[in-house]
């Protein structure tokens, strides 16, 4: 296995890594976010990505910027490949071709479709039955890179995003086990990506995880379905935010079944 070097930051890419390092792709170096403060003490806490590279004594470079001089650090590691998941910060172009083999990325979806921060969330959005794992040959471009590798996973009527991210970060990890060396062999050849078929999902805010009771059934599950492991969904009722822990969608008809009213404890509800 030729030397590589991790691109990664949070949750999706710590589960990454602790795959590739269970079959022995272990990195030269990983590259991630600097500390931020977390918590309601706002105490300065490792990326999850630099927590498993430091309990695995793997080197961890941590820099605000990818400057130049970043960028010979990376460089001195003499690495052929880069790998990247969820890095946060856009490559320059002087990074990614100081890899030989160019710098991998995976991407939670059928590129060319649903490019951008959210593709698991715009695929739920978006009523898919379909979605699964790209790696593509990063370029400048977001997400438009040559396709290395497509696998397809199904979406079941009852998923949400909790449901999905972990299936994805596997089929992820050991698509790219799989291809990886493949790939470094010269033996895959990138297939460029049909820019006509080309979607973006981008980042959300808290503000678009509000639906309308009398909005359409369908369009509140997707929501519900698409944001209930990050900003959530919620309503008002009365002048009262409720923020939604528990729905369901049966025979076209969508039913909220617990909420937290705001300053209340998580109840039932129940339409009056």
């Amino acid at each position: 296995m030729s030397k590589f070097v991790y691109f990664g930051t949070p949750w999706v890419a710590s589960e990454t890594l602790a795959i590739l390092l269970e079959h022995g792709y272990r990195p030269e170096l990983v590259v991630t976010s600097p500390d931020a403060p977390r918590g309601r003490g706002l105490v300065l806490t490792p990326s999850p990505t630099k927590a498993i590279a430091e309990a695995q004594d793997i080197p961890v470079l941590t820099p605000e910027r990818l400057d130049e001089a970043t960028i010979r650090t990376i460089a001195d590691a003499g690495c052929e490949v880069g790998v990247c998941v969820a890095y946060g910060k856009i490559f320059p172009e002087v990074l990614i071709d100081s890899f030989p083999k160019g710098v991998l990325n995976i991407h939670y979806s059928l590129l060319p479709k649903y490019r951008g921060a959210t593709p698991l969330e715009g695929a739920l959005l978006g009523g898919e039955v379909i979605t699964g794992v790209t790696i593509q040959k990063m370029v400048r471009a977001l997400d438009a890179g040559d396709i290395i590798a497509q696998r397809e996973i199904p979406i079941e009527a009852h998923d949400t995003a909790k449901d999905l991210r972990p299936r994805l970060i596997a089929l992820g990890a050991d698509l790219l086990i799989e291809t990886l060396p493949a790939y470094l062999e010269g033996a895959i050849t990138p297939m460029p990506q049909n820019e006509s078929h080309a979607s973006h999902s981008g980042k959300f805010k808290k503000a678009d995880g509000e639906i309308s009771l009398s909005a359409g059934a369908e369009e509140n599950w997707r929501k519900y379905r698409a944001y209930n492991d990050s900003i959530g969904t919620f309503f008002f009722k009365d002048g009262v935010r409720h923020k939604i822990t528990r729905a369901s969608f049966a025979k076209g008809v969508f039913t909220i079944e617990r909420v937290i009213p705001e300053g209340k404890p998580e109840q039932d509800f129940v339409i009056h």
